[in-house]
């Protein structure tokens, strides 16, 4: 789920044996940096409970996440062909270590603010940096395999949004820190990843030459416009599945669903997250076709699955909900990649994946928002009711139609 374009390289100097340690460094340190901007999920109902706060105001704070990924995607996330891989690895693990810091001194709703913007500028100038450094780094070795840089890639990506919860959730429940137990668990590890990268081959070492900066452009051509929408309305609605779950999916599962345990809430905000991640890897072989038809039944059975856990009270139909819309969001969304990618000429590729992620962003940040206001004025029941019809519709319709063009 990452913008790339290739620069011009020249063979590394470094030998296949230290590519190949280093595909496995990056790999890690992309899962550990994916996962530790998650950390935060199941622990927003003991910020509540502590400090008072009302639904809302977590769902402003998980946005304040997006909008540094946004920001970050567009400003500094490719500046990697620039600049080299190993420089944006090492900024995004430097400024995530940056956030694990000030939630542990500051953990006020301005501190967690500014912490949250901070994770989301580490990992907007993460993604594309690390998804190209992998691909590079597995080509160097003796015996490269394309697959397996993607296959790694997306494991990271989704795999570890997934695994932050869980492990975030393990931490504080067996902690009696548990809002500062996660925080500097992790800092630790990614002192160790940040060192540990420093010694991995660059991968870019064929650099242009100073050129005016310039943010990622944006835009896609007038006339492809009409079939983008498709494509823009499944990216946005695979995003909306996982803002929820990121966002205020453990509060309805301590409030509506009874589970005070910190673990089940990190287990069920992790669901869409290691669904997307499993779908992806496993339908890389299957016909697009085939894809977007799974894509659209799982849209539609998964918000079911998901109203019904919340009207029923039963965590193990939320959960498979969960794994339902999580598997077709991340079909959802490669499709939606796959088919803009296709659209456009390849000089065109970055602008418009660059749109993609723009519209998927808003969907991470509009409709919880929107739910956020909703849970102020309305039963629970009723604002999920709500989200998973308009999801249902919309993830289907994109489905449909992206099946059809």
């Amino acid at each position: 789920m990452t913008i790339s374009t290739a620069p011009t390289r020249t063979p590394s100097v470094a030998g296949p044996r230290r590519h190949g340690a280093g595909f496995w460094v990056i790999g890690l340190t992309f899962l550990l940096l994916m996962a530790f901007s998650t950390v935060p999920t199941p622990l927003y109902p003991l910020y509540v409970v502590r400090d008072g706060y009302g639904p809302f105001t977590v769902t402003v704070i998980f946005a304040a996440y997006a909008v540094g990924v946004v920001a970050s995607l567009f400003l500094v996330g490719h500046l990697s062909d620039r600049v080299g891989r190993r420089p944006l690895v090492l900024l995004a693990a430097v400024l995530e270590i940056l956030a694990a810091v000030i939630f542990l001194v500051r953990d006020d709703l301005p501190g967690m603010l500014v912490a949250r913007v901070v994770s989301g500028v580490g990992i907007g100038a993460l993604t594309a940096t690390a998804t190209a450094y992998l691909a590079e780094l597995d080509g160097a070795r003796s015996r490269p395999a394309p697959a397996r840089a993607a296959v790694v890639a997306t494991v990271a990506n989704l795999g570890g949004l997934g695994l932050g919860p869980v492990l975030s959730g393990l931490l504080a429940e067996r902690s009696a820190h548990p809002l500062t137990t996660p925080y500097a668990v992790f800092a630790g590890v990614l002192v160790v990843l940040l060192v540990a990268t420093l010694l991995v081959p660059e991968t870019v070492l064929h650099r242009p030459g100073l050129r005016p900066y310039r943010p990622q452009r944006v835009a896609v051509g007038g006339e492809l416009r009409g079939r983008f929408a498709a494509g823009g309305v499944g990216a946005f609605t695979a995003f909306a599945v996982f803002g929820l779950f990121s966002s205020v999916a453990a509060s309805f599962v301590r409030d509506e669903l009874g589970q005070s345990s910190l673990v089940v809430a990190g287990v069920v905000a992790a669901t869409p997250f290691l669904a997307g991640a499993f779908g992806q890897s496993v339908a890389a072989r299957v016909a697009p076709r085939a894809q977007l038809t799974a894509a659209g039944v799982l849209m539609v059975a998964g918000p079911a699955a998901l109203f019904g856990g919340v009207v029923l009270a039963s965590t193990w139909l939320f959960v498979a909900g969960g794994l339902l819309a999580g598997g077709g969001a991340g079909l959802l969304f490669r499709t939606a990649l796959g088919r803009t990618a296709a659209l456009v000429p390849p000089q065109e590729r970055a602008e418009a994946l660059a749109l993609v992620f723009l519209v998927a962003y808003a969907g991470l940040v509009v409709p919880v928002l929107a739910v956020g206001v909703g849970l102020a004025y309305l039963p629970a029941p009723a604002v999920l009711g709500a989200f998973v019809v308009l999801v249902a519709v919309a993830g289907g319709w994109a489905a449909w139609a992206m099946r059809r063009g």
